[in-house]
C-alpha cells in the first residue's frame, strides 16, 4: 500500500510564513508598553535560557548601541538590579525556574519586568509588569500544530525579531544616525 505523500514546503518559505503570522498577531500596544518600559529604565538587564537568552543578549547589544545602559544576567560585570531598573526576562514557557527566579529578584529589589512568553498566566507572567505575548510553541509542544519547526524555534526567532522592531521604533524616534549609533558599537573586536 503506497502512501500519499504530503506536500514538501520550502523551508525557508516556511519559516518566513510561519514569523511573519507570528509576530503579525502581537499587538502593537505590547511592543509600545516594551519601548515606554525600556525608556523609563535608569538600567535594562535581561536574562533567558538557551537560544531565549541568545536572542536577548543580540537585543541587549542594539538597545546598548541606543545609549542605554544595558547588562545581561549572569556576566561577571553585571550589577546588581535595583529599583527603577528594568529586567526583561524572555521564556516561552514562562515557567523555566532560572527566569523566574530572577524576576522575583529583580521585583523583590523594586525593578520593573517585562515578560516576553507564549503563556499569559504562567508564573512569569504573573510577576511581570508588562508582557509580550507571542502565539508561538514552547519547546515542548511537539505536535506540529502552530509551527513545523524544532522545539521553540519559531519564538525563539519572533523574541529576536520583535525586539529589533522595538529598537528601530526606539532608533527612529530618536532621530540619531548610524553614525550616531556606531560610535557605541564595540572596537576591541
Amino acid at each position: 500500500m503506497t502512501s500519499v505523500a504530503e506536500p514538501r514546503v520550502e523551508p525557508r518559505s516556511l519559516i518566513l510564513e510561519e514569523l511573519h503570522s507570528c509576530i503579525s498577531a502581537v499587538p502593537e500596544s505590547q511592543l509600545l508598553a516594551a519601548r515606554h518600559a525600556l525608556l523609563s529604565a535608569q538600567r535594562v538587564f535581561t536574562v533567558g535560557a538557551g537560544r531565549s537568552g541568545l536572542a536577548l543578549k543580540m537585543a541587549a547589544m542594539r538597545w546598548m548601541h541606543l545609549g542605554l545602559e544595558v547588562h545581561v544576567a549572569g556576566e561577571v560585570t553585571t550589577p546588581a538590579i535595583l529599583s527603577g531598573d528594568l529586567l526583561v526576562v524572555a521564556s516561552g514557557s514562562g515557567s523555566t525556574s532560572g527566569a523566574v527566579q530572577a524576576a522575583q529578584v529583580a521585583k523583590n529589589a523594586g525593578a520593573k519586568l517585562l515578560a516576553i512568553t507564549t503563556a499569559p498566566a504562567s508564573p512569569l507572567s504573573l510577576l511581570a509588569d508588562w508582557q509580550i505575548v507571542i502565539p508561538a510553541v514552547t519547546k515542548q509542544d511537539h505536535d506540529g500544530s502552530i509551527s513545523q519547526q524544532y522545539a521553540g524555534s519559531l519564538f525563539e526567532q519572533s523574541v529576536l525579531l520583535l525586539t529589533d522592531a522595538i529598537f528601530f521604533q526606539l532608533w527612529r524616534e530618536r532621530g540619531e544616525s548610524a553614525a550616531d549609533l556606531w560610535k557605541r558599537h564595540a572596537n576591541l573586536e
